[in-house]
């Protein structure tokens, strides 16, 4: 088969490029060799915040004593929390579906496919297509650490919990990231005794030290949370995992549970494609490199990555639009230009929730920064709604006033982020987010207050700038 654009993996990524390929005229084929379906829709995004949202439902009622709502203890029925979760979860597989079968038969290829050649693909057990340009946008899948091998039936990952029929009493999460969080956090809620353990301190994507140690506080009150454990033995004992770790206090624990969760990462879906023998060059992970501005890999081959295949933000609107530019490049190849990017935006669905918008603390901290923060223990919002957890800090430049991002755990942080995803991709100057309308009472009324002091402390900074001689600032050192 002779094509235009050859797309390898039919998720979120690769959809959005076979269309995008299509709406320049290209003759594409879409090639998938798993299910169909997106990983969001399937293991990802929407039945973990089925299983969230039912774990929501059942702190509600626990919490209630706070406002001098006395109710009874709730029933939490494993068996009806798991229906609904499938139930719901098929039902936003069959959207994808149906989007699928929307694509003419003659374009959808089923089977794995590897590069026999820098234009040529073999679909195992099938086609060979020779194709102008080929994108790849074959996903990824979890990374199963060493010392969890061996676990057999008692190992799950993400995609295993929403499987589940009822909900087990115990469960030890390996990875305090947004899936072992987001899932570590909504079982605790249904009543399953959660350990989430990590190494080395982080805490789903943070990197401020001081947003960091207020989601840990937060969480840590409702579950064992200990990002920085030092785990010495996990076994299987009959239908059962133990676990032995120090935690950060020095102390040895001895723990058993039902299950263990691998939440360690994602591996890219690069490793079956024979790309070893096409002279691309590669990371450590396999990955080919690419221009992030047109998702061409280097060294100019016919060749286009796209999605949580690309290693980089496994988001689904980062995935989208990666797509988009992948397939419309592949398309006009080889005259690839780049294609539109959006401000950094990432988003943890815990309780308090976590927001990172913009590039995060850790790259910021490299150059000369002013910072604003607010607890949010006293806000007044918060504290009506006893939501009153958690931290904002807000960056700045010193220099021209620009907003540069921010990261939080606190309460909506999912509405503030999008809030100040949108003020940097505006390119707005912290002064001028100041001038927009903050109504009272209202939980971004803390925004607010971080963004004055940062205000305050891009005013210092100049008044500072202004009154030192130039020499003096070249030698003094950096903050």
């Amino acid at each position: 088969m002779k094509v235009d654009v050859a797309v390898i993996g039919a998720g979120t990524a690769g959809l959005a490029a076979y269309r995008a390929a299509r709406a320049a005229g290209a003759r594409a084929v879409l090639i998938e060799g798993g299910a169909y379906g997106t990983t969001c829709a399937r293991v990802g995004c929407m039945p973990s915040k089925l299983l969230i949202a039912a774990a929501e439902a059942a702190h509600g009622v626990h919490r209630a004593h706070g406002f001098g709502v006395h109710a009874g203890e709730p029933r939490i029925d494993g068996g009806e929390v798991m229906a609904r979760v499938k139930r719901e979860r098929d039902r936003f597989v069959g959207f994808v579906l149906e989007g699928i079968e929307s694509i003419p038969a003659e374009d959808r290829i089923r089977g794995h496919a590897r590069f026999v050649s820098r234009d040529t693909l073999q679909v195992e057990g099938g086609v060979r297509i020779r194709a102008k340009a080929v994108v790849i946008a074959t996903g990824s899948r979890p990374a199963i650490p060493p010392i969890l091998e061996g676990l057999g039936q008692r190992l799950v990952v993400n995609d295993d919990v929403f499987d589940w029929d009822t909900l087990p009493k115990s469960v030890a999460v390996f990875g305090p990231g947004v899936i072992g969080l987001e899932l570590g956090q909504a079982l605790a809620r249904l009543g399953v005794r959660v350990v989430v353990l990590g190494r080395g301190g982080r805490v789903g994507p943070l990197t401020d030290p001081f947003v960091r140690d207020a989601a840990v506080e937060a969480l840590a009150a409702e579950f064992t949370l200990d990002p920085d454990a030092h785990v010495t033995r996990v076994e299987r004992a009959g239908d059962a995992v133990e676990v032995d770790y120090r935690g950060r206090d020095g102390a040895p624990r001895a723990e058993r549970f039902d299950y263990a969760l691998a939440a360690t990462g994602r591996v890219p879906n690069v490793d079956r494609l024979g790309l070893e023998a096409r002279g691309l060059e590669r990371d450590a992970r396999g990955v080919p490199l690419f221009d992030r501005a047109t998702m061409q890999v280097r060294g100019g081959a016919p060749i286009y990555i796209a999605g949580d295949a690309s290693d980089e933000a496994p988001l689904l609107h980062e995935a989208a639009d990666e797509g988009r530019i992948a397939g419309a490049n592949a398309a006009r190849h080889p005259h690839a230009a780049p294609g539109p990017r959006r401000a950094p935006l990432g988003i943890v669905f815990t309780d308090p929730q976590i927001a990172i918008v913009g590039p995060g603390f850790a790259h910021l901290k490299a150059h000369e920064i002013a910072a604003g923060e607010v607890s949010f223990d006293d806000q007044g919002r918060s504290r009506v709604m006893l939501k009153n957890r958690g931290h904002l800090r807000v960056y700045g430049d010193p220099a021209s006033g620009r907003f540069l991002g921010a990261e939080m755990a606190g309460p909506e942080a999912e509405h503030i982020g999008h809030l100040l995803a949108w003020a940097l991709q505006a390119q707005m100057t912290v002064a001028q987010m100041l001038a927009m309308p903050f109504y009272h009472p209202v939980v971004e009324e803390g925004l607010r207050t971080a963004l004055r002091d940062l205000d305050a402390r891009i005013r210092e900074a100049r008044r500072d700038e202004l009154h030192i001689p130039a020499r003096e600032r070249a030698a003094a050192p950096s903050p």
